[in-house]
């Protein structure tokens, strides 16, 4: 993309309301991030609200921002995107990375865990990670403490390892780390979604989450409560289609009743690197995207508006609390597929709908 149209790109995801999958749909409908912002404020009206781009001071000041810390952002379209990040749903539009983002482009193993994890926990995590990557996999991780901390430092020495961050790409978190984040982000590679200067909150560890399972062809558990992050990230990997691996432990430790559970559902028992490497050395990355070609999206044909007054009617009243397979409108709306994605987009735009994993909306 050029410049102007980067900034576009930009200005768009830093809109309220405005998510991944509607920005793609957005580049997709009209054909650029320059033509989609001028109609982003007509698309909302007809949801049934006002709504301002982001501000353009804002948008510059983040570029600049960004460059004044080293790194620099990668978009959807852009040939270095992750590509196996790139082939999930709700693929993040755009990336901040600082670091040596070819490590993306090589088989890689998220491994996540407890962050009060047991010391032995910590020792097979780090040792497992070190062998992995001297083996030529990446080890990606969210740089949390205990299991995460662990699987970095085995990782690094053999200098491959990614780390995702749920604040900005200059806010470390835990402060304990804010160390090893800094060398990562120099030696390793370190990725965040949210703009410089955002604060860790609770809505963006699952966000976070999501990007650890798509940007790894499998996912280890190492230790896990029952409710606990590490099984969202295990659960998003299973919705990629990704395999999910987890170490046993004993059914007296609270942390190891994730693992266990997971293994009892049909996750891969693991008790070794080779049972790792056994599992990700039939993956032939050749099927992946190749690198270098970025997401595309096709210029947009001639086309009219077809939803009108009555198919919003019609396709809002379908919606409810509840999550429900776009598909399903469709087929209860009889409305063409294209008609319900642009009501869908217009809701969205409007504050008025809410997206979830697996192709699933609901009202808000």
């Amino acid at each position: 993309m050029s410049d102007s149209e980067r900034f576009a790109a930009l200005q768009l995801l830093r809109t309220p309301s405005l998510g991944p999958v509607s920005w793609r749909q957005l580049l997709q409908r009209f054909g650029s991030a320059q033509g989609a912002a001028a109609a982003l404020p007509d698309l909302a009206a007809r949801g049934g609200r006002r709504l301002t781009l982001a501000d353009p001071r804002g948008v510059a000041a983040e570029f600049e921002r960004v460059a004044s810390l080293g790194a620099r952002h990668i978009f959807l379209t852009d040939a270095d995107y992750p590509p196996l990040l790139a082939q999930t749903d709700g693929a993040p539009a755009a990336i901040i990375v600082r670091g040596d983002i070819s490590l993306t482009q090589r088989p890689a193993l998220a491994m996540v865990g407890a962050r009060n994890a047991s010391a032995i926990a910590c020792r097979f995590a780090r040792q497992i990670a070190a062998e992995l990557a001297r083996e030529g996999v990446t080890v990606v991780s969210g740089l949390a403490r205990g299991i995460d901390t662990a699987a970095h430092v085995g990782a690094m020495a053999g200098g491959a390892t990614v780390g995702v961050i749920a604040s900005g790409i200059d806010i470390a978190f835990p402060p304990e780390n804010e160390a090893l984040q800094g060398e990562m982000g120099t030696s390793q590679l370190l990725i965040a979604e949210q703009p410089p200067g955002t604060q860790p909150i609770a809505r963006h560890f699952p966000a976070r989450n999501r990007i650890i399972a798509g940007l790894a062809a499998a996912t280890l558990v190492v230790e896990a409560a029952p409710k606990s992050g590490s099984l969202i990230t295990a659960r998003r990997a299973a919705e990629f289609g990704r395999e999910v691996l987890a170490v046993p432990g004993s059914p007296l430790d609270p942390r190891a009743q994730g693992c266990n559970l997971l293994i009892r559902e049909g996750a891969t028992l693991v008790q070794s690197a080779t049972d790792i490497l056994e599992m990700l050395r039939p993956i032939d990355m050749r099927m992946l995207r190749d690198p270098g070609q970025g997401w595309q999206y096709d210029a947009p044909s001639e086309r009219v508006d077809d939803a009108d007054a009555t198919d919003r009617m019609r396709i809002a009243e379908l919606l409810g609390p509840v999550p429900v397979p776009v598909d399903e409108l469709v087929r209860q709306s009889g409305c063409a597929t294209g008609v319900v994605s642009l009501v869908l987009l217009e809701l969205e735009l409007a504050g008025r709908l809410e997206r979830h994993a697996g192709g699933r909306v609901s009202a808000v």
